[in-house]
């Protein structure tokens, strides 16, 4: 019988192959067509999404609330860590769709409140994953890295292939990061999570059918940012063991 570290590695690598697939034809068309609408907005309204989402983000993400300490002993086994961030992802998995549910029948304006809570929402199951792992939130980098296991996430395929490849080398990348969060590209990051939740979020705001489209949303994005999630940090956690890269 195949032992929990050997079942990880292949599911690690089966998830690897996924990070490294060319985009499809419809997701060149999707981002296409994102681009498009991206272009008709004005200049000016570009700016105040990316700053408002600039500074959501900064607050969660640098918020000294956030360091949390790891109750698992740093020689825990693979598999108990594991088990307590399963454990992590289904409560806020709750969460999400309950938030989601109530905001989707408040209308349009509670609609709208749910987007940054639910950014709130992912960064503390973030945090708890990172920690769980073993990993010290309390150190810059880490929660850049964060950053950027949140934005692989929610990305189209052809940006997702590029965040793979830099947290892939992260040990070599996170020499040359910026030296604050003011250089990190909030531009990019704010399009293309933007562009990845437009379609389904917008349906929560439409009356009646709002409540249920929040749940299920919220309970799917949560879902899909766990288990990015627990790849990123098994490709550092198993980098003695972990299978090679295969072209695709």
């Amino acid at each position: 019988m195949a032992s929990y570290e050997e079942k990880v590695h292949l599911a690690l690598n089966e998830w690897q192959q996924k990070m490294q697939k060319n985009p499809s034809f419809a997701n060149r068309m999707a981002k296409s067509i994102q681009c498009k609408i991206n272009n008709i907005i004005p200049e000016k309204l570009h700016k105040i999404i990316t700053i408002t989402i600039e500074n959501m983000i900064k607050a969660v993400l640098f918020g000294a609330k956030y360091t949390t300490t790891n109750k698992l002993a740093n020689d825990a086994s693979l598999q108990l860590k594991e088990s307590y961030i399963k454990q992590q992802i289904s409560i806020y998995q709750k969460t999400a769709t309950v938030e989601g549910a109530v905001t989707g029948a408040g209308g349009i304006l509670m609609g709208l409140a749910d987007f940054p809570v639910l950014i709130g929402i992912k960064m503390k199951l973030l945090f708890s994953i990172a920690v769980l792992y073993g990993f010290d939130v309390k150190d810059y980098k880490e929660r850049l890295y964060i950053l950027y296991v949140f934005q692989l996430a929610y990305s189209s395929q052809q940006r997702r292939n590029q965040i793979y490849d830099l947290l892939k080398n992260w040990e070599n990348y996170s020499i040359h990061l910026p030296r604050d969060a003011d250089e990190f590209d909030w531009r990019t990051f704010q399009q293309e999570y933007r562009d990845y939740i437009d379609l389904a979020k917008m349906a929560q705001l439409i009356p009646v059918i709002g409540a249920a489209v929040g749940a299920i949303v919220n309970y799917q994005l949560i879902a899909l940012l766990g288990e990015t999630a627990m790849n990123c940090y098994r490709m550092r956690v198993l980098k003695p063991l972990r299978i090679q890269d295969q072209d695709i």
